[in-house]
């Protein structure tokens, strides 16, 4: 927030997560790549709670997941209230707060 001066949304973290697991932190990604990486950050933080699981990680680098078990049916608000929650794991899990 001190360097952009404003909140960062789901998807701006969503996104720094997904370059996080990739562990490739390049100046540009194409919206495709960006698309992947928010796909990998979502399957990343939901696999704690045993949604997805990481499958295999392919000659480019980029990890691939299997679906585990189905999302619950929630409207939009609750959805973004499960994704946030299973941030703050991540966060937790990867000691990136307390």
């Amino acid at each position: 927030m001190q360097r952009f001066e404003k909140k960062p949304d789901v998807e701006s973290i969503l996104f720094l997560i997904g370059i996080q697991e990739l562990g490739d932190v390049r100046k540009k990604f194409s919206k495709e790549q960006k698309q992947d990486l928010m796909h990998i950050a979502i399957c990343t933080v939901l696999s704690s709670s045993g949604y997805y699981e990481l499958s295999h990680v392919d000659e480019d680098g980029w990890p691939h997941f299997t679906q585990l078990k189905p999302m619950p049916n929630m409207n939009p608000i609750e959805q973004e209230n499960f994704l946030k929650d299973h941030i703050l794991l991540y966060f937790q899990e990867h000691e990136f707060m307390d």
